[in-house]
């Protein structure tokens, strides 16, 4: 399996999406009932970065 470090746009969003998910899980959001669905969008856009070449 050939991995490819995400570019620095999805790594920026990946680390936004999971930071508001912290952030909203410990109440500095309003956004408490999606603090999971953040933090996993974080990892998925890792995931989907280092998987496929030029994103």
């Amino acid at each position: 399996m050939n991995l490819t470090p995400p570019s620095f746009p999805i790594f920026f969003l990946s680390v936004l999406a999971g930071g508001a998910g912290i952030a909203a899980k410990l109440g500095y959001l309003p956004l408490a009932g999606f603090a999971f669905w953040l933090v996993a969008l974080g990892f998925v856009l890792l995931l989907f970065g280092t998987l496929f070449r030029g994103l």
